[in-house]
């Protein structure tokens, strides 16, 4: 009848020694010597003698005859260093395999971000990653927040970075920086010669250059002002931190940006950033990945480089 490839098998007995006592055993097969075996594996003679001692207790037989001539294998011996010998060519095997998986993972890293992070903070973090790691080959996916999620639980990312208020449904994630949203006008706007702060009734109520849904800075401003009445119908609302500030900065309008993605232009005055009392547009950027994986190789490592790897014991 045929085996029941299903059928449960029983846990290996405890009586199996370890991989390490059946290394020791063939190596004094091929030496005829405790010593020179020892030597061989890196151990002391006397912890090569108790390891040896320590099998034969565990398989309930001798294995050497121990002479001033040295270690000649008993016929249990030689038996059990023949199994020994094709139960650690099948290890080496699976450690072979098990190597090549990590080579082909470490080959390449998918990474997706949203804008503000894809721009201004990932470049030199990818620098670093790529000292360290010259053989891995980097992709880069950019796109808002839900692009992002979507990419990382569809698997056509390993690693993600957000800008939103939370961690997407089906990714874990960690805290990596914090970012503080500004509203911007161009030199000639009214605002500009303003005394005062904005109010958030204020910036509810005007009409603004926004991103578009999905995006980080879209899902903060609409948090940060849904208790003061909502967005007014946008100006405009764009695809790209770019487009935004080209268009604040033709006059079009207000915008709400990142700081981190201003500082040119404010530095320049060819925007120039409003105040505003009374709310909060801080907001904390995010490295995710899929839920229940914990990044690994290069993942892990450019994880490293933003300061937070947040994922202690990963391989």
């Amino acid at each position: 009848m045929p085996s029941d490839d299903h059928a449960p098998r029983a846990p290996l007995s405890h009586r199996v020694p370890d991989l390490g006592a059946l290394e020791l055993l063939l190596a004094v097969a091929r030496h005829g010597s405790l010593g020179r075996a020892a030597r061989d594996v890196g151990i002391t003679q006397p912890a090569a003698s108790s390891r040896i001692r320590s099998m034969e207790r565990q398989l309930g037989v001798a294995l050497l005859d121990r002479s001033p001539r040295g270690s000649r294998l008993t016929d249990a011996g030689a038996l059990v260093t023949d199994w020994a010998r094709r139960i650690v060519e099948a290890a080496e095997s699976f450690d072979a395999g098990a190597q090549a998986l990590r080579d082909r993972r470490d080959s390449r890293l998918r990474v997706a971000a949203s804008m503000t992070i894809a721009e201004y903070l990932l470049p030199g973090w990818l620098i670093a990653l790529r000292a360290e790691r010259p053989d891995t080959a980097v992709s880069l996916l950019v796109g808002n927040s839900a692009d992002v999620a979507r990419r990382l639980v569809t698997g056509e990312a390993d690693l993600g970075f957000v800008e939103g208020l939370s961690i997407p449904e089906g990714l874990d994630g960690t805290v990596i920086a914090h970012d503080r949203l500004v509203v911007v006008v161009a030199p000639g706007h009214p605002w500009a010669r303003r005394r005062t702060p904005l109010l958030p009734g204020e910036l509810a109520a005007t009409p603004l250059i926004l991103r578009e849904h999905g995006s980080g800075t879209r899902q903060v401003l609409d948090a940060a002002l849904a208790v003061h009445g909502g967005l007014a119908q946008p100006l405009l609302e764009l695809s790209s931190t770019t487009a935004v500030k080209g268009a604040a900065e033709s006059g079009a309008g207000p915008c709400v940006l990142s700081e981190l993605a201003l500082g040119e232009e404010l530095s320049a005055r060819r925007l120039v950033k409003i105040p505003v009392a009374g709310v909060r547009l801080r907001r904390q950027l995010r490295a995710v990945w899929p839920a229940g994986h914990r990044p690994t190789g290069p993942a892990r490592d450019l994880l490293s480089r933003t300061g937070r790897d947040g994922v202690p014991g990963a391989p």
